[in-house]
């Protein structure tokens, strides 16, 4: 079995050199930042970040070397460390915040940690980079107060080119086949936008701010009471501030075949390699997994290879560099329509790169999804892998299972019981019907735990 290349890769060209030791910061949501100089749908500001979300920052685990450290709120479970080593992707060093985060996230409790900034400003002096998923003013000040270089571009240059209006925008200039839609920055353009014959065929368009995220941030629109509603309670908001602003997009539903994910990384010399692309599998705008590889053409395979140059020399002349995930739709009538938004940064696909690159086998398939669970109470690792068996031992010959992130499990326990606990995975097998084999094991095995039936 090869070492896995996916993250020095990923090192040299954010660095230049495959060697630099990172920092790692998976600070999930870091939309919520950008979005502060932003008006986005009536609806209330969500400051925190769910129990669940935050710890998701322990997939950065596996993306991670051994010889990076990864910043946490909370520290690994004793028996998942030992199973990410026993893997043979290893595990970096874990660096804690003095207390668990609040509404702030991980990067306000970093800022918190006098101990821990000093431990940062250590390895500063040794040369490491700080890595975060994205950079918002809050990781930015943790790169100035400790001196870790950053590794990626700043916060301004992050903010400007993930608005979703950006994306639509980018489309259009680089004349790519675009979902019919509109960008609004103003009350008066959202009225142009929704004036439509609402008869029986009219179709539904969805409404988004400009930095929504997890399915947050959206609005489907079916008919003119629904968009004479919407647009009332727009206009008073406008009309109590005194300001007509707003930053949204107005997109219609195209028939389609399946969504796509496909990630592409720009290097600090502005080069451009496409890095993967995949299915990407969503219910209500909420990521639930993706399927590798995707089932396409060469030739729309070769639309997203062009598509990822375009944008990536036009991303580097405003600035970024760095790993880009796009998503993208094969319609029904089998065109690719190769942005639906761009996210300039760290990507769920992203922390799955090592994984597949040691695990999936030339010709194989993955599928990587999590489990949602209904518990009553905590559970231990070593009682999940007890109840996997054989399945929780590392994947063989391109066959098998790797548990990417296990504090999500737990994560709402402090919630009344039943809670409910995610266990995200990537499955790996020689083909579809192998793979669908194996994920009804998995699920049958957990259903001990309980299986939560209901869709995201």
């Amino acid at each position: 079995m090869s070492e896995p290349v996916y993250t020095s890769d990923l090192k040299q060209a954010l660095t230049g050199d495959r060697e630099a030791r990172f920092v790692w910061l998976c600070n999930f949501e870091v939309e919520r930042e950008w979005a502060l100089d932003y008006v986005g749908l009536p609806a209330p500001r969500v400051s925190n970040t769910t129990a669940t979300v935050q710890r998701m920052e322990e997939l950065g685990a596996l993306l991670a070397e051994p010889a990076d450290y990864l910043l946490l709120d909370r520290p690994l479970s004793g028996g998942y460390r030992r199973y990410i080593e026993k893997s043979g992707l290893g595990a970096p060093t874990e660096l804690l915040t003095r207390a668990p985060a609040g509404a702030g996230g991980t990067s306000r409790a970093v800022l918190d940690s006098p101990e821990l900034m000093d431990r940062l400003r250590t390895l500063a002096r040794g040369g490491a980079y700080l890595m975060p998923m994205g950079n918002s003013a809050q990781e930015q000040r943790i790169s100035e107060q400790t001196g870790l270089r950053p590794a990626v571009p700043d916060a301004g240059v992050y903010e400007r080119v993930n608005s979703k209006i950006y994306s639509r925008r980018l489309v259009e200039e680089l004349r790519l086949r675009a979902i019919p839609g509109f960008c609004c920055e103003t009350v008066g353009e959202l009225h142009r936008a929704l004036d439509r014959d609402w008869g029986d065929n009219a179709g539904s368009v969805i409404v988004k701010d400009a930095f929504g995220v997890s399915g947050r941030g959206l609005v489907v629109v079916d008919s003119g009471r629904k968009a004479d509603r919407l647009l009332r309670l727009i206009d008073r908001r406008a009309r109590s501030t005194g300001d007509d602003r707003i930053h949204v997009v107005v997109e219609s539903f195209l028939p389609k075949r399946f969504d796509l994910n496909y990630q592409f990384t720009i290097d600090r010399t502005g080069s451009t390699r496409l890095d993967f692309v995949k299915e990407a599998l969503t219910a209500g705008g909420v990521h639930l997994g993706h399927v590798m590889p995707a089932n396409l053409t060469a030739e729309q395979h070769a639309t997203l290879a062009e598509a990822a140059q375009l944008l990536g020399a036009r991303l580097y002349a405003d600035g970024f560099f760095g790993v880009v995930g796009v998503d993208a739709l094969l319609g029904a009538d089998d065109l690719v329509y190769p942005v639906l938004e761009i996210n300039a940064r760290l990507n769920m696909s992203s922390y799955q790169g090592r994984v597949t690159e040691l695990f999936q086998r030339p010709g194989g398939v993955a599928l990587a999804k999590h489990y949602p669970l209904r518990l009553d109470a905590p559970v231990p690792f070593e009682e999940v892998a007890e109840a996997l068996g054989p399945l929780a031992d590392p994947p063989e010959d391109g066959t098998g299972l790797v548990i990417t992130c296990f504090g999500t499990v737990n994560a709402q326990a402090d919630s009344p019981p039943p809670f409910g606990g995610r266990l995200y995975s990537v499955l790996f097998a020689h083909d579809a019907r192998q793979l669908t084999e194996l994920d009804r094991r998995v699920e049958g095995t957990l259903r001990r735990f309980g299986i939560d039936e209901r869709t995201p």
